[in-house]
């Protein structure tokens, strides 16, 4: 009976949307949805309804995904009953949203025939898809590579002049980051926001020789990792790519979990802070890059109190143009951005990396709807706490969670199953899409009243569209009214576990 009734909603939205999902179903609790090289559901163009109608979309547990639907404006005689909108009352702007280039998600894609390679592609950037905007690249390997290697391996060799003789990009750079980049900008139409993150330092140049593990840069190599930065983007800028911003490094307080084998660039705060006042911030603003984006922190919730020690300094003030936050301790309350906001509102803030990761589970779970609304839950949560957007880890990965050389498969919202020709868009995916989609970027967060055991965000966008984002995270319907008194009111059932987007203009 479950299965019948899948079958009809996915035939019920290729018939009013001239769209669908393949749907397949795996022993969860919902579904995924199948491309390859001759199919893939897709968007059909949104284009502004006219005065007193909006848009929903919808996707839920039951298995529609971003089912469309075209409603007018009503005018209730007691608005109070609803929640209502305020456009005057305004916090942050988006960013951006978007993935990982990392090595496994070239390898992946690159596993795949041309034409089923280009759906996927066009699944994240282009109109037709979820329109990623942003771009999260390693500086050199990841645990998300083949194996460890940064831009200048040379154990015997501590080199103190990070030159064109002894810096080069890797092959990984060559074969699965730069010409993926490149194939996204030409879907999207524009430049990428990409900004760097380095994981990896020459071995030689750490206190303990290893890529991994409680080795903290050597001080004297300070202005030699600075100059590594600035190297790199040189060599993508040769490549005819521009970065938007670069972080100060992925997760540098990694050392502090046990036995933890991705590998890290440690430091402790007050050494970081002083090579970002000494080396790195004078460094990129005197360079060619001045105009590029210094962004903190690019770790968890649990370690923003040492950025905030870092930032008692004017020095490194001037220096820090915004922060990326993990969402690995996403159990402290988002409550702790919205105070950091408060005492550095000038700085920008978004989530730099997310993925799932699960002990318990097996690392790649398809079509489970509870890791969509995982998703969902926690980008509400960040946007009503002052965070500008998203990027999410692996764009895509195998149907093991990897290739990862130190084995930390993890789930990514689009799975490769190379050997079928074929890959799978998880709920993940559309909970991602449900936001990058309709939130392009510089929309701004304007002031809902919150409904009862519904989560809700609503932006103005650019084109001067409201755009609203709700979550139903439970086992029933649930009502949503909504009033704005310039339109009139949205009164619709949340179907259960679902979420929707709600446009107009």
């Amino acid at each position: 009976m479950y299965s019948l009734t899948l079958a009809l909603i996915a035939w019920w939205i290729v018939f009013a949307n001239g769209q669908s999902c393949d749907q397949r179903k795996y022993d969860q609790d919902s579904v995924v949805c199948v491309c390859n090289a001759t199919y893939c559901d897709s968007f059909d163009p949104i284009t502004p309804e006219a005065s007193g109608k909006y848009l929903i979309f919808t996707s839920d547990r039951d298995g529609r995904r971003f089912q469309k639907s075209v409603q007018n404006f009503s005018n209730p005689s007691n608005g109070s009953d609803s929640s209502w909108i305020n456009r005057n009352v305004t916090y942050q702007g988006i960013v951006g949203f978007g993935g990982a280039f990392t090595d496994s998600t070239g390898i992946n894609i690159n596993s795949l025939d041309e034409k089923t390679k280009s759906n996927l592609i066009s699944a994240y950037f282009s109109k037709k898809g979820i329109e990623y905007n942003m771009g999260r690249v390693p500086i050199g390997g990841t645990d998300f590579s083949t194996h460890a290697y940064s831009y200048m391996d040379n154990q015997t060799v501590a080199y103190s002049n990070v030159s064109s003789t002894n810096f080069t990009l890797a092959p990984e750079d060559l074969q699965y980051k730069i010409p993926l980049i490149k194939n996204a900008q030409q879907v999207l139409g524009r430049k990428l926001k990409l900004f760097g993150s380095a994981w990896i330092a020459p071995r030689a140049w750490k206190s303990n020789g290893q890529y991994s593990g409680f080795g903290f840069l050597n001080r004297e190599h300070f202005q030699d990792w600075a100059d590594y930065h600035i190297r790199f983007l040189q060599l993508y800028k040769e490549q005819g790519l521009d970065f938007w911003g670069i972080t100060t490094g992925n997760e540098p307080n990694n050392y502090l979990v046990p036995f933890n084998k991705v590998p890290t660039v440690a430091f402790f705060f007050y050494d970081q802070q002083t090579w970002i006042n000494n080396n790195f911030g004078p460094t990129l603003r005197n360079s060619s890059y001045s105009n590029v984006k210094l962004i903190g922190l690019d770790d968890n919730r649990i370690v923003l109190g040492f950025l905030d020690d870092q930032l008692k300094s004017n020095v490194t003030r001037s220096f820090i143009d915004g922060i990326g936050i993990h969402w690995y301790t996403d159990f402290i309350p988002a409550s702790v951005v919205t105070k950091f906001h408060n005492k550095y509102p000038n700085l920008f803030i978004f989530g730099s990396e997310a993925c799932i990761q699960n002990m318990l589970q097996e690392p790649v779970v398809l079509g489970s709807w509870g890791r969509g609304e995982q998703y969902a839950n926690d980008i509400i949560n960040d946007l009503q706490n002052w965070m500008g957007g998203w990027v999410d880890w692996n764009m895509a990965l195998n149907v093991q969670g990897g290739p990862t050389y130190i084995n930390n498969f993890v789930d990514s919202p689009i799975i490769v199953n190379a050997t079928a020709g074929e890959f799978y868009k998880q709920p993940t995916y559309y909970a991602l899409g449900h936001f990058s989609k309709f939130l392009p970027e510089n929309s701004v967060r304007v002031k809902i009243e919150d409904l009862e055991n519904l989560q809700v965000v609503a932006f103005q966008r650019p084109d001067n569209a409201t755009a609203v984002i709700v979550l139903n995270s439970n086992d029933d319907a649930r009502e949503f009214k909504y009033f704005d008194n310039e339109r009139g009111e949205i009164s619709f059932n949340c179907t259960p576990h679902s979420i929707s987007s709600i446009l107009y203009w």
